[in-house]
């Protein structure tokens, strides 16, 4: 059974920094291309971040694009996202999701994880 455990969610104020991680389970992690999206009140899920199955390719919304990084930790079997200069838009529920192939999301999604950016 496949599971994603998002955590790393909370408060910040415009200008700070967050991590959030997935860990992963019930998969070989090691072999999947991984993605963060984020969905926010009334609006589309969106991609955010994704990053191949190595770690060696990286791909970011124009958005997030020099503010956010995209990781992932093999031996741990988790995925990271670190934001920075966080702005009000960046406010949603943030997921993350096995690829079926690096362009596209697989059917597996955590539960989110919570981020709110404000003052």
């Amino acid at each position: 059974q496949v599971q994603l455990v998002e955590s790393g969610g909370g408060l910040v104020q415009p200008g700070g920094s967050l991590r959030l991680s997935c860990a992963a389970s019930g998969i070989i992690f090691s072999l999947n291309p991984m993605g963060w999206y984020r969905q926010a009140p009334g609006k589309e899920r969106e991609l955010v971040a994704r990053i191949s199955a190595s770690g060696s390719t990286t791909g970011y919304a124009d958005s997030v694009k020099g503010r956010f990084t995209i990781s992932r930790d093999n031996a741990k079997n988790t995925v990271y996202l670190q934001m920075n200069s966080l702005k009000p838009e960046d406010t949603a529920v943030y997921y993350c999701n096995v690829g079926i192939d690096y362009y596209t999301s697989g059917a597996y999604w955590g539960q989110g994880t919570q981020l709110t950016v404000s003052s």
